[in-house]
């Protein structure tokens, strides 16, 4: 039995904006998603808007990043035709339905997005090699209000990752402190060794990715956009990442500019 030509390889990649942050970093280039996420940060975007845009921004990015980093395996599937025509039998390649994933909803902002991923990835792969984990942190700030890292308060996560691929779905990507905090737990703390580590942000800093790409270099990073809003004019200018030490998208409090302005806050209409 042959298999049809045209569908026995995949050569897909996300487009990406160029930058110069190294391999590991997407920058999604897809402006339906960037006209979606303006609206999202736009001052008087507000509840049940957010929800909605929030889901279909992590909705669009779930079908990109899975494309790209899940793997993939023959298959052969009859068609309806099959009872007419024995060649009605689709064979090429598919998402491997065996892959093991776990995707990791980190409150507050994160917990919706992980929700979509898991969705997504129950439809795609074998449901019994789908989990969802849950954690509970906070940033750690001193008494200038800089952040010094993040405090779990709770956690839900199952014994093992070995072999998973582990997704980290969380909108914000900004001084890089709870999600390094995520992927060193993922990596170090449980059973066995994560196949590979995906971190999908809507928003990331400079900063963000800087701290990522030093302290776990081969966690794949994917974002919309890269927030440098208070770089000067000249590194605005440049391509993002040939200054990487001059650019600046964190103000004194490591809020993201021009940011978005607390997604976890609007996500949940509780400003605490």
């Amino acid at each position: 039995m042959t298999v049809e030509g045209a569908y026995a390889t995949s050569k897909y990649r996300v487009p990406e904006i160029e930058h110069r942050y190294g391999a590991h970093v997407h920058l999604i280039d897809d402006p339906v998603a960037w006209t979606l996420l303006a609206r999202l940060c736009a001052r008087e975007t507000g509840q049940p808007e957010v929800g909605r845009l929030v889901r279909a921004l992590y909705e669009t990015m779930c079908r990109a990043v899975f494309a790209a980093e899940l793997p993939r395996a023959r298959v052969d599937v009859p068609t309806r035709m099959v009872s007419s025509s024995p060649q009605a039998v689709y064979r090429g390649l598919a998402i491997a339905r065996a892959t093991k994933v776990v995707t990791v909803g980190i409150a507050r902002a994160g917990t919706v997005p992980s929700q979509i991923c898991y969705e997504q990835l129950n439809e795609l792969l074998d449901p019994s090699l789908v989990r969802q984990d849950h954690l509970f942190m906070s940033r750690t700030t001193n008494e200038a209000g800089e952040v010094t890292g993040a405090t779990w308060h709770d956690a839900k996560i199952g014994r093992d990752v070995d072999d998973r691929i582990v997704i980290l779905p969380d909108p914000m990507g900004a001084t890089g402190a709870s999600m390094s905090s995520a992927i060193r737990h993922y990596e170090t703390a449980l059973s066995g060794k994560p196949k590979k580590v995906v971190a999908m942000n809507l928003i990331v800093t400079p900063e963000y990715l800087r701290a990522l790409t030093e302290q776990h270099p081969t966690v794949e990073i994917y974002a919309f956009r890269v927030d440098r809003g208070l770089s000067s004019p000249e590194v605005l200018a440049t391509v993002p990442g040939e200054r990487w030490h001059e650019e600046r998208g964190l103000d004194s409090h490591q809020y993201i500019v021009p940011g978005a302005g607390g997604v976890g806050e609007l996500l949940n209409n509780a400003w605490v």
